[in-house]
């Protein structure tokens, strides 16, 4: 058989070239090669997500190993009032805590009573009515220079705003909601849009088609089945302000007794506790104190109410968690 012969392609019976597949049978060598990559990248990763948890790891062990020594009872249910340097209140404890959780939570439910639902309706507006017009455009580069605003400028807003409707020195809890707020509304808008884009079009066309109204395909239709994914973004506009510390020393105050009314005299958040008692540093005792009296009680304080700040962030998370899993649109299998 002659070169030309052998180079040339193979037939069968029938005149049709036959495909030599073994050309394409990997080698050996690039085999392993290939598998060598794939387990380096494996390994890279697999340290990436190691080193990214290393720093989350950090602060939970950090902060309650610090902050659990002085969590009791007691100081979650006593506020300031009568604390003197590092000395024994009447009731046992070192001072407590109450008056910040209830600020905290009132303060940042009023935020989200103002931000969620414009964020929401925000939302709605730019994916389903607006189309890309000048007008979404606008309000998207708007929403996005939101989002870099610095926490002190929205404190000032809100102060000022405050200021020249009710008059100088107005300080309250809902003062702090409408600076929180401000600071919560582009993450909501951003995440509901998204939610909303990824929902199938085939659903609305579906409820059009039987004559269903596109308001009600909205709230019905389209808002339940992005629901999970809005109270994830509400979870994470929350966790975004619900640290804040900046803005509410300028519109919220700081006080040691509890005041439960949002509209009227100032209100202490967990942030601006934890950075008063850090402030501190240590407390005074008299040169014939006892042993109840402790130097350090602002630090562990401060560290307590930390603890107790990611707790309640925990909870709340969970709480976003199931109202999403009740209310999400349930399929059958």
């Amino acid at each position: 058989m002659t070169e030309a012969q052998a180079q040339a392609p193979k037939s069968n019976l029938d005149g049709a070239p036959v495909i030599d597949f073994d050309k394409f049978r990997v080698k050996p060598s690039t085999e392993k090669r290939r598998k060598a990559k794939d387990l380096f990248m494996a390994g890279l990763i697999a340290l990436a997500f190691v080193i990214a948890c290393l720093p989350l790891i950090s602060v939970l062990y950090t902060t309650i190993k610090n902050g659990i020594k002085r969590l009791n009872l007691n100081f979650l249910t006593y506020n300031m009032t009568g604390v003197i340097g590092g000395n024994q209140t009447p009731s046992g404890g070192y001072g407590g805590v109450l008056h910040a959780i209830i600020g905290t939570l009132e303060i940042t439910g009023g935020a989200m009573l103002i931000s969620i639902p414009i964020g929401v309706m925000c939302a709605v507006y730019l994916v389903e009515y607006a189309h890309g017009g000048k007008l979404a455009m606008t309000i998207s580069l708007l929403v996005d220079v939101m989002s870099g605003i610095p926490s002190i400028v929205a404190g000032l807003f809100a102060f000022s705003m405050f200021t020249i409707a009710f008059g100088p020195g107005t300080i309250n809890g809902f003062e702090g909601s409408v600076a929180l707020s401000l600071l919560m509304l582009p993450t909501v808008v951003k995440s509901c849009e998204e939610m909303l884009k990824i929902v199938p079009n085939d659903l609305r066309e579906a409820s059009l088609a039987l004559g269903v109204t596109k308001q009600r395909t909205i709230t019905k239709i389209v808002l339940r089945t992005a629901l999970p994914g809005i109270v994830s973004g509400c979870i994470l506009a929350i966790a975004r302000v619900i640290g804040e510390t900046a803005p509410l020393l300028m519109t919220a105050g700081f006080i040691a007794s509890t005041n439960v009314n949002l509209f009227s005299g100032q209100m202490t958040t967990l942030p601006v506790y934890v950075y008063q008692e850090y402030s501190k540093l240590s407390a005074n005792c008299p040169a014939n104190a006892d042993a109840t009296c402790v130097t350090t009680i602002p630090m562990e304080r401060a560290w307590a109410a930390a603890l107790v700040l990611i707790i309640v962030v925990l909870v709340l998370n969970l709480i976003g968690r199931l109202v999403a899993k009740v209310f999400a649109v349930k399929t059958e299998r």
